[in-house]
């Protein structure tokens, strides 16, 4: 079984109410309840939301039968809250939820026009399960808690491990191949970056059950044709293409143990977020000698699928899926969106191909 996926991601934020503003808004609610609710004091005091409030509190204030619940005593040191959204997160008044909407419309009307089904996992999840189909360095992303059944869960930091989940557990109930998509709310506790926030919505389109290239290149023709119709050109963005097994073959020829395999993925998927020496660094600490690194980094650098067959040769899967796939582009006319670039390389554990 191969899993192919690609995966786009956009920030996205809870959509939170104050709920007090629902008992404040809906008077009928408010006299049912019988007793008033206190002002909060709020970092950011609207003066429109002043009003209603002071408004609602005085006209049920004294109201209530014997018995009532009385109004819990409002201390002078109450903590003043925050009415950002945490860190990390965003809200999606009517203008941006607008634009969201329109942006999730796109994603499922392109999965639907290439065959794909729609499915969607729990937001929570077991921590265990990220943790196995991801790698152990996931953990430290992981938003994460011990519930009161005394069970480890975490929100989904992404969506691949949801859909092996649900794969495995139907089982030989399903025909394959599958075409699935989902469109979901993820989380990952980590450093942000410009466009990138801990909170973000996910959009995976994975084909289950062909081993060829060809579903690689169906999903790429999938993801320019979302372009496109967002008006996004081949001279706006691109697509940096490689393979794991490029790097598999390079350890293998410089004698570099099969065992540090995972842990070189995930050093060399920093390669463009870390200095170079920093990565030497890393791959010296993980037991990588110094010559086999200089090589490695030398072939990692390669742009061009000729020059990487020059040192490769011509008899390795690695080089021979790599000109499919690029011969599959031309076929269905995006070649000029993609380029080889040997360096791509993604550092979670279920990664085993393009």
């Amino acid at each position: 079984m191969s899993v192919s996926k690609l995966s786009l991601t956009r920030s996205i934020a809870m959509l939170s109410t104050i709920s007090s503003s629902l008992l404040i808004l809906n008077k009928p609610l408010t006299r049912a309840l019988r007793f008033p609710i206190p002002n909060l004091p709020l970092a950011t005091n609207p003066r429109g939301l002043s009003s209603l409030s002071t408004a609602a509190i005085s006209n049920n204030a004294g109201g209530g039968r014997t018995g009532a619940l009385s109004p819990a005593p409002v201390t002078e040191d109450l903590q003043k809250i925050d009415v950002n959204p945490p860190k990390g997160t965003r809200d999606f008044p009517p203008e941006d939820m607008r634009l969201r909407s329109w942006l999730f419309f796109n994603f499922r009307e392109v999965s639907r026009l290439f065959g794909f089904e729609e499915v969607d996992f729990p937001v929570l999840e077991s921590e265990a399960l990220f943790v196995r189909k991801a790698g152990e360095e996931i953990r430290d992303q992981l938003y994460c808690f011990e519930d009161r059944g005394n069970r480890r869960v975490a929100l989904r930091p992404e969506l691949t491990p949801s859909l092996a989940r649900l794969v495995i557990q139907k089982g030989k109930s399903l025909s394959l191949p599958l075409k699935w998509f989902a469109v979901g709310q993820c989380w990952r506790y980590e450093r942000m970056t410009r466009g990138r926030r801990r909170e973000h919505y996910q959009w995976n389109m994975d084909i289950i059950g062909v081993p060829e290239v060809t579903a690689e290149a169906e999903l790429i023709s999938a993801i320019v044709t979302f372009f496109k119709r967002l008006g996004i050109t081949a001279s706006d963005v691109g697509f940096k293409v490689s393979s794991r097994k490029v790097l598999q073959e390079v350890l293998r020829r410089y004698s570099i143990p099969e065992a540090l395999f995972g842990k070189v993925c995930i050093i060399i998927d920093k390669i463009e977020k870390l200095p170079l020496a920093e990565i030497k660094k890393e791959l010296e600490s993980v037991g990588v000698l110094e010559e086999a690194i200089e090589q490695l980094l030398q072939v990692l650098s390669i742009k061009s699928l000729t020059e990487l067959e020059e040192i490769l040769g011509d008899s390795g899967e690695a080089v021979a899926d790599l000109k499919q796939l690029f011969s599959l582009a031309d076929k269905f006319g995006y070649s000029e969106w993609i380029q080889f670039d040997a360096s791509i390389v993604r550092g979670l554990a279920y990664y085993t191909g393009f």
